[in-house]
């Protein structure tokens, strides 16, 4: 949500599967959906959209990892960047369902559930 294309397809060259909801026509499926569809996908989802966050925290331990992008440059370039510095600290906590913001400076890892 609000994340790049090109973000989606630096990570695809990664060998990450990237499923970007605009490539896919999917952009204006509600919240409650898209999170939805990543539960059903075994996804993660990489999002600008503070409701993700609530969302996860609400959600009664469904295991779905959410990236929160709180930045206050939000191209691509500066994206990526902040992304591969996270990436590798963050991945263990993110395949066993986790949420990770990630700000200009410094990002935090939240194992959810929250508060369990």
């Amino acid at each position: 949500m609000g994340v790049s294309q090109r973000v989606a397809a630096w990570l695809r060259d990664r060998g990450y599967d990237v499923l970007h909801l605009r490539q896919a026509g999917l952009q204006t499926l509600p919240n409650g959906e898209i999170f939805a569809k990543a539960i059903a996908e075994r996804r993660i989802i990489l999002t600008f959209d503070l409701d993700f966050g609530e969302i996860v925290a609400l959600s009664g331990g469904q295991a779905v990892s959410v990236i929160l992008f709180r930045l206050n440059n939000s191209t691509s370039p500066f994206v990526i960047k902040r992304w591969a510095r996270v990436l590798a600290d963050a991945a263990d906590a993110l395949s066993a369902g986790a949420i990770v913001v990630v700000e200009d400076a410094r990002h935090r890892v939240r194992r959810l559930p929250i508060g369990g």
